[in-house]
C-alpha cells in the first residue's frame, strides 16, 4: 500500500511539473486573443520565454541580442522565442511598435499580457525574466535581468535539452 502511494504522488509530482504554464488569456501581435500554453508549448521544441516591457532597456537588448544571434543558434538547435510584453493599455502600442521595427515579428512568437495575469501567474516581478522550457513543457531554466553577453547562458541550456 505504501509503495501504491508513492508511486501515485510521484506520478502527481510529474504531473504538475509538466503543466507550469499556466491558462491565461493574451493577445498575439495581431490582437486575436489566444491560450497562452497553447501558443507557447507545442510539444514540437524547447521555447524560451522572456517577459519584457517597452521602456525596459534590458529587455529590449536582452531580445535584440537573441534576435541577432537567432541564425546562428537554430542551426545548432531547434526551438522556439516567444516574447511576452507586460506593457499595459496605455503603452501597448508602442510595444506594438517596437516589436515590429524590430523585426521580431518574423521570427518571435510574440504575445501581450495587457493586465499581467500570466506574468502574475509565472511569478514575474521584475523584466526581463526570461524562462526555457522543454519540449514536454517542464521549466528547465530561469533568469531575471540582461548583462551583454548573458544570452549565451540560454543558448548552453537550450543545447542540454537536445
Amino acid at each position: 500500500m505504501k509503495r501504491l502511494l508513492l508511486v501515485l504522488s510521484a506520478l502527481c509530482i510529474a504531473a504538475a511539473c509538466l503543466a507550469q504554464v499556466p491558462g491565461v488569456k493574451l493577445e498575439d501581435h495581431k490582437g486575436r486573443q489566444v491560450e497562452s500554453t497553447k501558443a507557447i508549448l507545442d510539444g514540437k521544441a524547447p521555447v524560451i520565454v522572456s517577459f519584457w516591457r517597452s521602456d525596459c532597456i534590458p529587455c529590449i537588448k536582452e531580445l535584440s541580442a537573441i534576435y541577432d544571434s537567432l541564425p546562428d543558434w537554430q542551426e545548432k538547435a531547434g526551438f522556439r522565442v516567444v516574447a511576452v510584453s507586460t506593457d499595459d493599455s496605455r503603452s501597448i502600442a508602442k510595444a506594438r511598435s517596437m516589436a515590429q521595427g524590430k523585426g521580431w515579428t518574423d521570427d518571435y512568437v510574440l504575445l501581450y499580457d495587457l493586465n499581467q495575469d500570466f506574468a502574475r501567474a509565472m511569478n514575474v516581478t521584475l523584466t526581463p525574466q526570461t524562462f526555457i522550457f522543454d519540449r514536454k513543457g517542464k521549466l528547465v531554466y530561469s533568469h531575471t535581468g540582461y548583462t551583454p553577453g548573458s544570452e549565451a547562458e540560454l543558448l548552453k541550456e537550450i543545447l542540454k535539452l537536445k
